[in-house]
C-alpha cells in the first residue's frame, strides 16, 4: 500500500514538473562515475568496460555499444540488507518507499580528519538530536566524513592501493552503538562517504551485521555528501534492480528543499 501511494505521488511531481521548469540547481548528484578509477575492496573484481561496436556501421549510421562487469560492492553502491543478514531482503525487494526518504546527515568531517580510524559514535547521534530533533524513523542517516577529498586516490581513500590487501585499510566508518541506535530509530538506510559502513580496520564488520540483519540497508561511497544539509533534503537512492543480489551499483540524488 505504501508504495502505491508513493508512486501515485511521484507521478503527481513529475507531472507538475512537466509543466513547470526544473530548477536543477536544488538537485545534487551524490554518485561517482564507473571507469577504471573507480574504487573497489580490495579483494573484489573492479569495473570493466568493453567497446563491442562503437562507430560508423555498414548502413552509414552511427551505432555504439559496450559491455561492462563489476563485483556488486564498489563504486557508489547498495548494501542490501541480505549482504550481512541472513534471510533479509535481497536487492529486488527493498521497497521503493525505503528508497525515496528524508536524509539526515551527520558530519563527523573534524573527528575524521584527527583520526582516519573515527567511527561515528551513538553519542555523536544524540549530540545531532539536540540540535536538530529526534531521528525521523523511515529517512536515511548519512554519515559525512569528509573522505570524497581522497576520490578516486585508492591509496589515500582506503589506507592502501595494493591488490588483495585488507590488512592495512584505514578509513571511518560508524560504529556499533550508533548502528544499533539508528535501527531502534527505525531509519529506512544508513550511508557513508568511505568504502565501508564498517571502519577500515574492521575485522568482524559488526556494524553491517547489526543494520542488515535488522533489515536496514547501507549505501557506500556517496559522493559530494558536503553539498547535502544536515536536514531538509530527500534522497533518492534506486539501485540496479538485481534479483536475488546483495547490492548492486545505485544512482543516488539529493533534492534540496
Amino acid at each position: 500500500m505504501r508504495d502505491g501511494v508513493l508512486l501515485l505521488i511521484l507521478s503527481a511531481l513529475v507531472q507538475a514538473q512537466t509543466r513547470l521548469a526544473i530548477d536543477t540547481s536544488k538537485v545534487i548528484d551524490l554518485t561517482y562515475d564507473y571507469d577504471e578509477k573507480t574504487i573497489y575492496w580490495p579483494t573484489a573484481k573492479p569495473f570493466e568496460f568493453q567497446r563491442e561496436n562503437w562507430g560508423m556501421s555498414a548502413g552509414g549510421y552511427w551505432y555504439s555499444a559496450g559491455r561492462f562487469s563489476a563485483s556488486e560492492h564498489g563504486g557508489t553502491h547498495l548494501d542490501s540488507p541480505i549482504h550481512f543478514g541472513k534471510g533479509q531482503a535481497s536487492t529486488e525487494q527493498i521497497p521503493l518507499s525505503k528508497l525515496i526518504a528524508p536524509a539526515v546527515v551527520m558530519d563527523i568531517t573534524q573527528a575524521c580528519a584527527a583520526n582516519h580510524d573515527y567511527r561515528l559514535s551513538a553519542a555523536d547521534l544524540k549530540k545531532w538530536e539536540q540540535a536538530n530533533g529526534t531521528i525521523p524513523a523511515g529517512s536515511i542517516a548519512v554519515a559525512r566524513t569528509g573522505w570524497g577529498r581522497y576520490w578516486p586516490d585508492k591509496k589515500s581513500y582506503l589506507g592502501t592501493d595494493r591488490p588483495g590487501d585488507t590488512t592495512n585499510l584505514h578509513f571511518p566508518g560508524i560504529a556499533r552503538d550508533a548502528a544499533l541506535l539508528l535501527v531502534e530509530r527505525k531509519v529506512a538506510g544508513v550511508g557513508i562517504d568511505t568504502a565501508s559502513m564498517d571502519y577500515g580496520p574492521s575485522k568482524d564488520f559488526i556494524t553491517h551485521q547489526a543494520l542488515n540483519g535488522a533489515g536496514t540497508y547501507g549505501l557506500e561511497n556517496i559522493a559530494n555528501l558536503d553539498k547535502v544539509p544536515l536536514k531538509g533534503a530527500t534522497l533518492i537512492a534506486l539501485p540496479m534492480k538485481i534479483k536475488g543480489g546483495s547490492g548492486g551499483p545505485v544512482r543516488i540524488v539529493a533534492l534540496l528543499q
